[in-house]
């Protein structure tokens, strides 16, 4: 796992818990917030994914 990819689900985490206490505490800004924190944790983790089989693509034809 390298670093985007880490740092991809750290953010989905972050906004999970944020939607998750918007919806608690009733505040629909809050869970936007969530949702996109969850939406750019993704694509930092698939920037992540993409690094990642580039490499392993390297190595194999090596």
């Amino acid at each position: 796992m390298n670093k985007d990819q880490v740092k991809g689900v750290a953010h989905k985490m972050k906004g999970k818990v944020n939607e998750a206490m918007g919806k608690v505490t009733g505040r629909p800004s809050r869970e936007l917030k969530g949702d996109v924190e969850q939406a750019a944790g993704q694509a930092r983790k698939d920037v992540g994914d993409a690094k990642e089989a580039a490499k392993d693509r390297t190595k194999r034809h090596h």
